[in-house]
């Protein structure tokens, strides 16, 4: 009886551990405001693709154009900021890395459609400090 107890504990124990490492991803992309949504298929990282261009359409002086183009980039970086997201909590080394790449890829590719005038307000935009109330940092951290 002792034995099957002692196998049960130690199989909850190991559960709750594995689904509480679970969690941390899950946790840092709700912070972030890139987690997927099950609902329909929809993805938060819309909204918040919205919520960054409608900071940048006024600061940036963006044309009905361009905002399209912007908002399709700043989408797809975050979809794949969400999916190396994980590696923060594992193996930062290996997500700032990754991070540094998809950042450098949004921003050239932000050039060509940004004037040289937009590009340099944009980066002018780049908050201090990654902070979870400017949606700005998605971005930039």
């Amino acid at each position: 009886m002792k034995k099957v107890f002692i196998t049960v504990v130690c199989i909850g124990s190991f559960t709750a551990t594995y689904l509480q490492a679970q969690s941390i991803p899950d946790e840092a992309r709700k912070a972030t405001g890139i987690i997927q949504s099950s609902a329909g298929g929809a993805s938060s990282t819309v909204t918040a693709g919205k919520s960054i261009l409608s900071q940048l359409t006024p600061s940036l002086g963006l044309s009905g154009a361009q905002q399209p183009k912007v908002l399709d980039l700043v989408t797809g970086f975050l979809k794949q900021k969400a999916g190396i997201l994980p590696l923060q909590q594992t193996n930062p080394a290996a997500y700032t890395s990754k991070f540094s790449g998809l950042q450098g890829g949004l921003f050239s590719k932000l050039k060509t459609i940004l004037t040289a005038a937009q590009f340099a307000k944009f980066l002018g935009l780049k908050p201090k400090a990654s902070d979870v109330t400017n949606v700005l940092s998605q971005l930039f951290f």
